[in-house]
């Protein structure tokens, strides 16, 4: 009697109103709140799987790789370790209702594995965004006829130019514009100078103010703080209410980022060249002999973890938001999928339009593809920049980068939240959205040191370390203390008839193999005593 009248309390509107915004009254979590619809859980889920190393690093792996011969160690690596992975951390998540640090009250000693995926979506928060910063720099630059990095404006030094240069040895001095000043220069005094396009020196010099190294910090580039500001203030309003008001903003930041790529391929398509570059990347170059070299399936492994993001807490805070009886094995399948299928997709909107700018600078595909930010801030777009109606494009292309990394930022920002307001339950459970506005205005502040003019060392930094191996690191833990240490420590005897097992969503799911509810008993198992214990 005392319970019912203190669960009818909890649900009273004038309190849910005051106190907790991010639950409604049909939610099947009181505490925590889920998520309003199924679509919602879904598209945020999509939203945080596919990011920007769908766009701009997938691409280069598959044409450094073999091309089209990639796709078989990448898909494989998807069925063995993708899929598999993604569906642990989802169950687990669901099935304890808790952030990436409680569910380890499963195995105590290895909480330390939770509190690192809360600092790795820290780091990932300030590298996203950065990236935002100067995804939204360039889209505000696109609105500019002609493209500011078409040529080589005032900003530019001698050294910049879209074609070879050619100097005359004049005794002993390097003479750069001896055709202008009519002196006849002798074949052996001809000497070809390196030079830097446009748009490289464009993002060095205008957009980055890139310093001469690590050590060189020099002062913050405004513009580009702006710009973090601006991302963060907009990260801040959507996670106010937490997965609430998030989920209404994916059904725009999930699907918009598909039609602009379609768009962009329909463009690239058309254009001359277009299948020089689709032949690097996965067509008629595709070099299968790739296949016997470890690299190509180590590329594999970290590219799959990277573009699913295993193993950074994401997962498993976006399930712990479901209900319980939810089909978590087909939206794993499903979101992994997709979530692969996209790389391959985007990769051909890519490769289309920097094969012809090959065709247009009359040079192989091989030496305008370039990776990372070289590939989305450098060579793409110079490449839009020789296309009619180059600002038109080039603004569709920056928004979308703008689109996908907000998308990709909301999760591990919703990481931080949920693990403050999970482990300080009864003073930040109810102050939710204040949390979330701490949480972005830190993570501005921790981000200006990377908008600074040796910010993108740090970016570089936290992108070949923090976000990578790293999770492939906590990963392994993952499932040596889920499957080994637990499952040693406390022998299960499979039940079909097992309390544990009918109130879990695994029979709804037609998983109904002894061996399948043995294995995932040694998952779900540790969250009933560790966590739903506490409740009774």
């Amino acid at each position: 009697m005392e319970k019912t009248s203190s669960s009818n309390a909890s649900k009273d509107p004038a309190i849910l109103s005051a106190q907790e915004s991010h639950i409604n009254d049909g939610d099947e979590n009181c505490d925590r709140g889920n998520w309003t619809n199924k679509s919602e859980y879904m598209l945020s889920m999509i939203g945080f799987a596919i990011g920007l190393g769908n766009i701009w690093r997938f691409p280069y792996m598959a044409y450094k790789n073999g091309g089209g011969a990639f796709l078989i160690p990448y898909f494989l690596m998807l069925a063995l370790c993708g899929i598999p992975l993604f569906f642990l951390e989802s169950a687990v998540g669901q099935f304890c209702s808790q952030g990436p640090v409680n569910i380890w009250r499963a195995v105590p000693i290895f909480k330390g594995i939770g509190v690192s995926m809360v600092v790795a979506n820290i780091l990932f928060s300030i590298y996203y965004g950065v990236i935002i910063a100067y995804a939204l720099y360039y889209m505000f630059a696109s609105f500019q006829s002609p493209l500011p990095w078409s040529s080589c404006f005032s900003w530019a030094d001698s050294y910049c130019s879209s074609t070879p240069l050619v100097a005359c040895n004049v005794s002993g001095v390097l003479v750069t514009n001896w055709t202008q000043e009519n002196i006849t220069c002798p074949s052996s005094d001809k000497v070809t100078v390196s030079v830097t396009s446009p748009s490289e020196q464009y993002w060095d010099r205008v957009a980055l103010q890139r310093s001469s190294g690590l050590g060189d910090t020099g002062p913050i580039v405004w513009h580009l703080a702006l710009c973090l500001l601006l991302s963060s203030m907009i990260v801040a309003a959507v996670l106010f209410r937490g997965i609430k008001s998030s989920g209404k903003v994916v059904y725009f930041t999930a699907t918009l980022p598909y039609v602009i790529i379609f768009i962009l391929l329909i463009r690239g398509m058309t254009l001359e060249g277009a299948r020089d570059g689709l032949d690097f990347y996965i067509g008629s170059q595709s070099n299968f002999t790739k296949l016997t070299e470890a690299q190509v399936w180590k590329d594999a492994t970290a590219q799959t973890f990277y573009s699913l993001t295993i193993a950074m807490g994401g997962v498993t805070t976006l399930a712990s938001y479901s209900k319980f009886n939810n089909n978590i094995f087909m939206d794993a399948v499903i979101v992994c999928l997709l979530n692969h299928g996209t790389s391959v997709f985007a990769g051909f909107a890519i490769f289309s339009i920097l094969g012809h700018m090959s065709h247009v600078y009359g040079k192989p595909v091989e030496e305008v593809v370039t990776e990372g930010f070289g590939l989305a801030f450098i060579a793409y777009p110079d490449a839009l920049s020789t296309l009619p109606l180059a600002p038109l494009w080039s603004v569709l292309f920056f928004f979308m980068l703008f689109i996908v990394g907000l998308d990709s930022m909301f999760t591990p920002i919703e990481v931080i939240s949920t693990t403050l307001c999970d482990a300080f339950p009864k003073q930040l459970s109810h102050k939710r959205g204040y949390v979330s506005l701490c949480v972005c205005g830190i993570i501005f502040l921790l981000g200006l040191p990377c908008v600074t003019r040796a910010g993108i060392y740090w970016v570089i930094l936290i992108d070949q370390f923090a976000a990578t191996w790293v999770m492939l690191v906590v990963a392994v833990f993952e499932i040596i203390g889920f499957c080994y240490i637990y499952g040693d420590l406390h022998m299960v005897t499979c039940d079909l008839c097992s309390p544990l097992l009918w109130r879990s969503p695994l029979p709804r799911l037609g998983l109904d193999s002894g061996l399948v509810h043995c294995c995932l008993h040694r998952y779900l198992d540790p969250c009933w005593h560790g966590v739903y214990a506490d409740k009774s």
